[in-house]
């Protein structure tokens, strides 16, 4: 079942996409950065390229998916966010965005700001300071349940 990251374009993001790919998987990027983009093309990932507070463009994305993993960095870092003015709108955004795709699980990846309610019905956050951040994800994204 296809797993999705929302801010693979970023350090934590790479990092749990690495550990993700596998033969049998379809594993999925969204991100801003077009080198980012060529880069996980070229490991066997499909890439939507977008801004990250367009939440239908990230509907999209996320279509079919089971699992998507939103790193929260993506919503407040350098880059330009058209759609959403705040790093909290643009969360909003996402979990929109997954609840419309309907995706089973999501998997909040964040540092100390809280994220918002998720509609879904399986819900996890983990700590993006974690050393054993990306082992972590790849363990809730192949749970029976979480």
């Amino acid at each position: 079942m296809p797993v999705i990251v929302i801010g693979a374009d970023t350090p934590s993001g790479r990092e749990i996409i690495e550990r993700l790919l596998s033969p049998d998987r379809e594993v999925r990027a969204f991100v801003t950065d077009p080198d980012t983009a060529e880069s996980l093309r070229g490991m066997g990932v499909k890439v939507a390229l977008g801004d990250v507070s367009d939440d239908s463009h990230i509907a999209g994305a996320c279509l079919n998916c089971f699992s998507a993993v939103l790193v929260t960095e993506a919503a407040a870092d350098h880059r330009q966010r058209s759609f959403a003015p705040t790093p909290h709108q643009v969360l909003q955004g996402w979990s929109r965005a997954v609840q419309s795709a309907a995706v089973r699980r999501v998997i909040w990846v964040a540092g100390d700001d809280p994220v918002p309610e998720t509609a879904i019905a399986e819900v996890a956050t983990v700590d993006r300071s974690r050393p054993d951040l990306a082992e972590a994800v790849y363990a809730l994204d192949q749970a029976a349940h979480i």
